[in-house]
């Protein structure tokens, strides 16, 4: 088996390995279902109720999608204006890192007050907890563009725009690549928070229902749910980096 293979593989097998020993424990020691249910009960409900947890789950994926998509525009465009001067610099990172200090669960009662239950707080959620990230690291890889090279870039007849544009923007893809992997994590987060206090629909829903039902492999069934969709997505980028940014990585048969 190469190297790649085994990289490939190693997830997967880390994987079976936990869920085995979690089965074991479980059932070694006997713990109820109601407690801590084994990954078999987990798999049992889950196909169980695959129709209501693949509707809730649709539910909360479309809106998250909406939300990561905010979060995209408006991450872009702060960083690009913090990353391209040091005045915005200077006077918008220090309230952003404020603001992004606060917890966004205490944001969805105001939301809620403002555009109701349902769809608006969990989009907003979704956005507020993942566009930091997406800001951070496009200003990041604008503002640590070598003075070396914008010297020569200017010595050639390029504009600040240019450089901007046709060098920091490139420059920036990596990072921007790392913090929709990181982002796209958040926004799941958000909107299941969200959803567990203020919508009628959606995994968190799905997961305050089970738990005041005493259905824990339910509630554990939504959570394998939401993570299986964070992990999809943060696949899917994983491999747009490696294609659109190649430039960018060391070759697997590099030293």
């Amino acid at each position: 088996m190469t190297r790649k293979q085994r990289e490939q593989w190693a997830p997967w097998v880390l994987l079976a390995g936990v869920l085995l020993l979690w089965e074991l424990v479980c059932r070694g020691f006997g713990i109820s279902d109601f407690i801590f249910p084994a990954p078999s009960t987990i798999a049992q409900q889950m196909w169980a109720h695959h129709a209501v947890i693949a509707s809730h789950a649709w539910r909360t994926f479309w809106v998250t999608m909406v939300g990561f998509g905010l979060s995209i525009v408006v991450g872009v465009l702060l960083g690009f204006l913090i990353g391209s001067s040091r005045l915005a610099y200077a006077a918008m990172y220090p309230l952003m890192t404020a603001f992004n200090a606060l917890p966004k669960a205490a944001f969805v009662p105001i939301l809620v007050v403002w555009f109701g239950i349902g769809v608006g707080p969990a989009v907003l959620t979704a956005f507020l907890i993942s566009f930091f990230p997406i800001t951070v690291n496009i200003a990041t890889g604008l503002a640590t563009l070598e003075p070396e090279l914008e010297d020569v870039l200017r010595v050639l007849g390029a504009k600040r725009w240019d450089v901007l544009v046709k060098v920091g923007l490139p420059r920036s893809m990596p990072y921007f690549y790392a913090s929709l992997k990181v982002a796209i994590t958040l926004a799941f987060v958000g909107t299941t928070v969200s959803e567990m206090t203020a919508a009628n629909e959606g995994i968190g829903y799905l997961l305050i229902s089970a738990g005041s039902s005493m259905q824990m492999g339910l509630a554990f069934a939504g959570l394998v749910v939401v993570g299986a969709m964070a992990m999809a997505m943060y696949e899917l980028f994983a491999v747009v980096e490696k294609r659109t940014t190649g430039w960018a990585h060391r070759s697997a048969g590099a030293s």
